[in-house]
């Protein structure tokens, strides 16, 4: 009968190897957790801006014989704490209405997005040609959203500009 000589520590080194292997592992999927998270406020923030934008465009419909007051841009350096005249509480003409709208909107802006920038350019030009459908405002309005947020790729984190542009017609 044969007798092997007892092996010491071979055990404990395994375990420590093992350890070592599911501690980069478990780094791997922290760093992913973040790139994920990154992604997932990004998405949200377009998401706001689209709905900003959808938003303006169809206070500008309600309001269409006015869509030439909506022209402008905004940003926090616009935002103020009151609107020129609360149409919520009393009767406003369109123009009083377009004011409004426009305070509204501004406010939503600078709540929802981190330093946003907002450009609304309507023309009363007729649509290009072989453009088929009813017209009721003969021109096209641009509509510029920028925001800043962090990058996804870079490490230092620095924002970078994002940018919602949106050509309709109200």
């Amino acid at each position: 009968m044969r007798i092997f000589p007892r092996q010491r520590g071979f055990t404990l080194l395994e375990v420590l190897i093992s350890v070592l292997v599911f501690s980069i592992g478990l780094l791997g999927v922290a760093g992913l957790m973040v790139l994920s998270v990154r992604t997932n406020h990004s998405a949200f923030l377009r998401t706001q801006a689209s709905f900003l934008a959808e938003s303006m465009a169809e206070r500008m419909r309600t309001n269409l014989g006015y869509v030439d007051q909506y022209n402008g841009t905004y940003d926090t350096s616009t935002n103020v704490a009151t609107p020129p005249t609360n149409c919520r509480a009393s009767a406003c003409t369109p123009t009083q209405l377009a004011g409004y709208d426009l305070w509204a909107w501004n406010q939503q802006l600078v709540e929802h997005l981190p330093a946003p920038t907002a450009v609304i350019d309507c023309d009363n030009l007729p649509p290009p040609p072989g453009y088929a459908g009813s017209q009721p405002y003969g021109g096209l309005c641009r509509m510029t959203i920028t925001w800043t947020e962090a990058e996804l790729d870079r490490n230092d984190g620095a924002p970078a500009t994002q940018t919602f542009a949106w050509v309709f017609q109200p």
